[in-house]
């Protein structure tokens, strides 16, 4: 009869969608094996023929700025680094309530075979321009090559987060980590920016590149789960405040340890985070009508460590930094309030996590600023 009939047709439709499931993540699974043995036997060639251990005795050369033979100086920052990769972004992902476990267990992944890419192609990227490159020389130094590089793609893995699956992550990894060293070899060896924290050529890049995936890949057809619950927020801001904690260290590693080049990177970072954190808390409550938005306090709380990257270093002046990280913070706050909705609408681009709020409109802001600290401060010494 016709019940039967419909109730058959019911279980042949949920069958299939099942069988569908399967079949996809078959091959899905597939994929992920292929490309993961594949990029992993790449990677121990590449590393097997043109790496060493750097000489642990002697210096490099007379002026060795790399302190090859000293790590004690550096290491607190290097793992400072290395935390905010491992957990600051990981957890800052967790605020999905059904993407918890993906966000942080991609993290891991992409962390773990982006130190291994970006350090290699970070070094070896010259060659494109027809400089000797020579081996790869490893010492702890270097390592934090590796965690810049990891950092630019976590960035990217914000805008994507929930809609792709590991092996489409390593492949974006691989490549995007190719345009990057690229793109960072013109930027500082070519044009000679000053970008000691990355506000361009990290942030920046990231962020938009990210988003450049994203419209490639659509608007997801189904964003119901595009949403956080009490918990998930709550992990969330774990990584809020690793990433907070530690962002001094991410801008001023590189930074001259000579006239004061280093203490002002961290001064101004710590600065500009306060007046970001105070700008988002003020902005948030004029923007919900008396609330607090976890959003804007989970990601536009960091603005200011972004927005001063470029520039840490210099003088700016501590109400300079402040003054920085505070603009920031309210260009991040409108951002996710107001930008974010029509980025999707109009340009078709889903931007999960709101990197075009927290580390490209920051990014450009850092540049800006960087740009005019230089031109205020030169032939003044």
């Amino acid at each position: 009869n016709a019940r039967d009939e419909a109730y058959y047709t019911q279980e042949v439709n949920v069958n299939k969608r099942e069988n569908d499931k399967h079949g996809g993540t078959v091959r899905q699974e597939r994929q992920f094996m292929i490309v993961a043995i594949s990029f992993q036997i790449l990677l121990l060639i590449l590393y097997a023929i043109s790496t060493d251990y750097s000489d642990g005795t002697v210096a490099a050369h007379s002026d060795d700025h790399e302190w090859g033979t000293e790590p004690f100086y550096f290491y607190g920052m290097y793992q400072d680094v290395h935390a905010m990769m491992f957990v600051g972004f990981g957890f800052l992902m967790t605020f999905l309530r059904r993407y918890g476990f993906g966000a942080l267990t991609f993290n891991f992944l992409l962390c773990a075979f982006g130190i291994q890419w970006g350090m290699y192609i970070f070094h070896m990227i010259p060659w494109v321009f027809n400089e000797h490159i020579g081996v790869l020389h490893i010492n702890t130094y270097k390592l934090v090559d590796g965690d810049i590089a990891t950092a630019v793609v976590l960035i990217s893995f914000g805008a994507l987060l929930g809609r792709v699956n590991p092996a489409q992550l390593l492949v974006m990894c691989f490549f995007e980590l190719f345009f990057w060293a690229l793109n960072f070899h013109i930027c500082v060896e070519m044009l000679h920016i000053v970008d000691v924290g990355g506000s361009i050529v990290v942030h920046t890049f990231g962020a938009y590149f990210g988003l450049a995936v994203s419209f490639v890949c659509g608007l997801p057809k189904h964003d119901d789960e595009n949403k956080s619950m009490y918990h998930s927020d709550m992990f969330s801001m774990i990584g809020t405040l690793f990433l907070w904690l530690y962002w001094p260290s991410f801008n001023g590693f590189f930074a001259n340890r000579e006239y004061y080049y280093m203490d002002r990177a961290f001064v101004n970072t710590v600065l500009s985070l306060c007046g970001s954190t105070v700008a988002t808390f003020i902005m948030s409550r004029v923007a919900k009508k008396g609330k607090f938005d976890m959003v804007h306090i989970q990601n536009a709380t960091l603005a200011g460590g972004v927005a001063v990257g470029a520039a840490a270093d210099l003088y700016l002046h501590p109400a300079g930094a402040i003054g920085i990280g505070f603009v920031a913070g309210v260009l991040s706050v409108c951002g996710y309030e107001y930008l974010s909705d029509l980025l999707k609408d109009r340009l078709n681009v889903e931007d999960v996590c709101g990197v075009h709020n927290l580390h490209g409109m920051p990014g450009i802001f850092g540049g800006i600023v960087s740009a005019i600290a230089l031109a205020i401060a030169d032939g003044t010494g």
